[in-house]
């Protein structure tokens, strides 16, 4: 399956069926009267949140959902059968926009922690048969009403990584590898930059009980990112909603410097992001026979602005125990109150290609 978390669609409700115009025709009742009955509504459009699913690769750019119309009503009083609403599954995390024709787009849902269901497109209402309006003037009337129209939206859909901690670094920092050490994610793994092609969702499991920490590692954050550079203007967003940010710095790869890179993309990207609670990890020591003089300043600066610094090797499982351990501890005394969800998206919505990436998942 492929990693898809962007695609545009377009949604229609179903019609109202039309009430019917009728009157009893039975033997011996010469005046039986109206007995037209109403139409049936016509189908919902709702969105459906489904745990299993982690991508909307079952979305393409430019589908049509259709919800069924409503049947129009009948004689002898029977009512015309509703219209069958469509359900459309999505993944937790996904936001349901509505596309306007300037190009903006306004936030509908964030179906998130607490929404599991939302009706994006009311079907149309079926209109009244010929019964409702006789009166003791109008006997025998003959006319009903129409059912009313449905609706139809353009929808952005977009998919945000639900998770607690998000990793942030450049290719080739051990991301990924120390991704597979805190977690249950096998994520592919190698000694050269880009081997991750998308995020990677693992759970961290408490040593003794309680509630697991859902880390994602972000790929592709190079300089220029935010930018549209790589890969990782793609996967920005999936770090929106964590609450803490580890940094990961490769200790033989100029950490200062990759830090202040990574720092200015994340402050580039959202204003939001870069005021993230966050922790250094600096990884691979032990390929460093002795910490430099540089490196150790810089840690020496981190620690100094109250900053939690940490030292591992995710080949040799050197100070992980401690990460995992003081994770855990932060994340908990972390406020917990969600962000509201930006309504209004003032940038236009100009381009809607499909960014799929061939790899199992």
């Amino acid at each position: 399956m492929i990693f898809k978390d962007e695609v545009k669609i377009f949604a229609y409700s179903g019609k109202g069926g039309d009430g019917r115009v009728s009157f009893l025709k039975e033997k011996n009742v010469p005046l039986g009267g109206p007995d037209g009955g109403d139409g049936g509504d016509g189908g919902s459009v709702i969105f459906r949140v489904n745990p299993q699913l982690h991508t909307l690769a079952n979305y393409h750019n430019g589908q049509k959902f259709q919800a069924q119309v409503g049947e129009n009503g009948q004689e002898q009083k029977c009512f015309g059968k509703k219209g069958q609403s469509i359900y459309l599954d999505v993944p937790p995390g996904t936001i349901v926009s509505e596309i306007f024709e300037d190009g903006t787009h306004k936030a509908l849902v964030d179906l998130s922690d607490g929404v599991n269901e939302f009706k994006v497109l009311q079907g149309g209402f079926g209109g009244k048969g010929n019964i409702h309006f006789k009166t003791s003037i109008k006997q025998s009337p003959n006319y009903a009403q129409k059912g009313t129209l449905g609706s139809e939206k353009t929808l952005l859909l977009e998919l945000k990584l639900i998770a607690h901690i998000g990793l942030a670094g450049f290719p080739n920092a051990g991301k990924s590898s120390l991704v597979s050490c805190l977690t249950n994610a096998r994520p592919k793994v190698a000694n050269y930059p880009f081997t991750t092609l998308i995020p990677n969702l693992g759970m961290m499991i408490p040593d003794y009980f309680g509630d697991g920490l859902l880390i994602a590692d972000i790929p592709g954050l190079i300089e220029g990112a935010a930018q549209g550079k790589g890969l990782g203007i793609e996967f920005l967003k999936h770090i929106e909603r964590t609450k803490l940010l580890l940094f990961v710095l490769d200790i033989m790869e100029n950490p200062e410097e990759k830090f202040n890179i990574l720092k200015q993309e994340l402050g580039t990207y959202s204003q939001r992001l870069s005021k993230r609670n966050f922790v250094v990890c600096f990884n691979k020591i032990d390929l460093m026979p002795e910490i430099t003089e540089e490196a150790q300043d810089f840690m020496d600066r981190l620690k100094k602005d109250n900053i939690r610094v940490f030292i591992t090797s995710a080949g040799t499982g050197f100070g992980l125990a401690e990460l995992k351990q003081e994770l855990f501890t932060i994340w908990h005394g972390l406020p917990q109150d969600p962000e509201e969800l930006e309504v209004y998206v003032e940038a236009p919505v100009d381009k809607f290609e499909d960014f799929t990436i061939g790899l199992d998942l």
